[in-house]
């Protein structure tokens, strides 16, 4: 059975980055303000206490959210600033490809067309200059707005957003989510294109092919 402290915990882990303010707390909980704000403090006093316990609870403005404690802050440093000759992981390329065809978009939007939590492979993609945020959607929360950046581009060898292939069939798509553990190196070699360029290429094939029949 779910107790209470453990719902605002899972409210506040899934709100991610963006928060949750005590009103979006109550209307999920059906618990009332004062006591969504007494659990809050209960949960902080609970994260700070315990030293083995990588959590705080950080609140801006009325929004709360769980960051990890600044003594790690070198430890998820050395993590997301990894040396940009390792692999964009199945996950990142699938990120970067809704954020590429969908800009501007929430994480919560990416999150909704994987199925999955996202937050961790953008602040990695953001990291890597791939993507970065451009303002704020109108909506509860004022989420972040991603796009991606010009090194995207260059990366990839676009001049522009306008050259980025046409969406592909629902079949196209399966076909290469089932390569699965496939990894492009972040920075390829000259002589060397990388796999995502030539299943790009090979995406954009198909796709004139079916638009032909």
């Amino acid at each position: 059975m779910q107790n209470s402290l453990q719902q605002i915990e899972g409210l506040l882990f899934v709100a991610g980055d963006e928060g949750i303010s005590v009103a979006e707390l109550s209307a999920a909980t059906q618990f009332q303000k004062p006591a969504v704000t007494g659990l809050l403090e209960e949960l902080a006093t609970k994260y700070a206490e315990d030293d083995s316990c990588a959590f705080q609870i950080l609140k801006t403005d009325d929004r709360y959210q769980i960051v990890t404690k600044a003594n790690l802050s070198e430890t998820i440093h050395r993590f997301f600033t990894a040396p940009l000759t390792t692999a964009l992981s199945q996950a990142s390329l699938e990120v970067l490809a809704i954020i590429a065809y969908k800009q501007p978009v929430t994480r919560i939007e990416v999150d909704e067309i994987r199925g999955v939590q996202s937050q961790s492979t953008i602040q990695k993609l953001v990291l890597r200059n791939l993507v970065t945020g451009k303002g704020r959607a109108d909506e509860p929360g004022r989420p972040i707005l991603y796009v991606t950046t010009s090194y995207f581009l260059n990366y990839f060898g676009l001049t522009s957003l306008d050259e980025l292939p046409p969406l592909v069939t629902a079949k196209a798509l399966e076909d290469l989510e089932s390569q699965q553990g496939v990894t492009i190196p972040l920075l390829p070699s000259e002589e060397q294109q990388s796999s995502f360029d030539i299943t790009i290429a090979e995406l954009t094939d198909q796709s004139e092919s079916n638009e032909e029949k």
